[in-house]
């Protein structure tokens, strides 16, 4: 049986509660999971949530910190099906577009494009200025997916959750991945 190899990192934007979900679901399925978490994520995670970064880290497989430029994601040849950045600050999606790979994220980010696998990008800001507008487009011609946090109303959410559920059930379904997280559209 093949296991799915999926890199997920937690960035320093609001709404880490998406990685986190994102995380969570892609355990359920039975991915190999990835993490990498930026500082600043570390921070935010407990600030906006319940959750504690330390155990957070517990429940992936492999866990690699942001400035650890020798963990295997940082080399195109590491096998890795997918990389999600969930959420995705505008400094770090600035520095996939302009190809700096300062931190293993962007490093990461830069291998999955150049050897054609699947890359997420999930940014969580607004509004948007044209500098964001323009990395995005340059992100996106490059090949990765960018898929904002930016829910929809029509299954008609009850609760938080289901607005969360909503956007890692899209992320989900990039990746082909079967999932109940909100109703779909009939």
């Amino acid at each position: 049986m093949i296991i799915m190899k999926v890199l997920l990192s937690i960035g320093g934007a609001s709404g880490s509660i998406y990685g986190i979900r994102l995380l969570e679901e892609l355990k359920k399925a039975g991915i190999q999971t990835h993490l990498i978490v930026s500082d600043d994520a570390k921070k935010i995670i407990e600030h906006e949530t319940n959750y504690m970064f330390s155990e957070l880290k517990k429940t992936t497989d492999f866990y690699y910190e942001n400035d650890d430029m020798f963990a295997g994601p940082a080399s195109g040849s590491f096998k890795l099906d997918a990389m999600i950045i969930c959420p995705c600050s505008m400094k770090t999606l600035s520095a996939i577009a302009n190809g700096y790979g300062d931190a293993l994220t962007s490093r990461a980010a830069s291998c999955i494009l150049k050897e054609g696998k699947k890359l997420i990008i999930v940014p969580r800001e607004t509004p948007l200025n044209l500098p964001f507008i323009q990395n995005i487009e340059k992100i996106n011609l490059a090949g990765a997916t960018i898929l904002p946090a930016m829910p929809g109303f029509y299954y008609k959410p009850k609760k938080l959750d289901d607005i969360v559920d909503f956007i890692v059930g899209k992320i989900l379904d990039q990746l082909n991945i079967n999932h109940s997280l909100f109703e779909r559209w009939k």
